[in-house]
């Protein structure tokens, strides 16, 4: 159980229709969020505190990421990068946003280097763009292992440490 979200209440919640046990369940939950802003679900994860996913655009551009709790499958936008640093979905979006100072080659560098920094054993994946940061899988000998955040115009990185364990995932083809 991910322990309660909180309540952020408007855009950023929907209120669940009970439990929520496989990555299909987390997908059609995240859905039904990702329906009432035209967007769509990307890639679902289960982690052994809960549930993410990624939605992107129609276009297939990323536009954020939300968190699906297991126990009554409320969906809210994601702690961290989600919540502060996205310049477009986020509750800090910005009607236009400057061009980013990070390129995603850079992001992938930065976060390398911060996990070289903390954990030999780690390296990032490649990364997703979302509007005005990157999200990167962390990485162990190519296995999944978690995840964290680069800001596109500062270039901090943000650990996402609330997921625990990544248990699996599934990804849906964009159109």
């Amino acid at each position: 159980m991910m322990g309660g979200f909180g309540s952020m209440g408007g855009a950023y919640e929907l209120s669940g229709t009970g439990p929520v046990t496989t990555l299909d369940e987390a997908g059609t939950a995240a859905q039904r969020y990702a329906d009432r802003l035209d967007l769509e679900v990307a890639e679902v994860m289960q982690f052994d505190n809960g549930f993410y996913a990624e939605l992107r655009t129609p276009d297939g551009d990323g536009a954020t990421e939300v968190l699906i709790d297991p126990g009554e499958g409320d969906v809210r936008i994601e702690y961290g990068p989600a919540m502060m640093w996205n310049t477009g979905y986020g509750p800090h979006a910005v009607a236009s946003a400057r061009p980013t100072e990070i390129s995603p080659e850079q992001a992938r560098q930065l976060a390398d280097d911060w996990l070289a920094a903390r954990d030999g054993a780690l390296s990032a994946g490649d990364p997703e763009t979302f509007p005005g940061y990157y999200t990167l899988h962390t990485e162990e000998a190519g296995r999944i292992t978690g995840m964290l955040s680069v800001n596109a115009y500062t270039g901090a990185v943000w650990y996402h440490s609330w997921h625990g364990e990544f248990v699996g995932m599934s990804e849906v083809a964009a159109d």
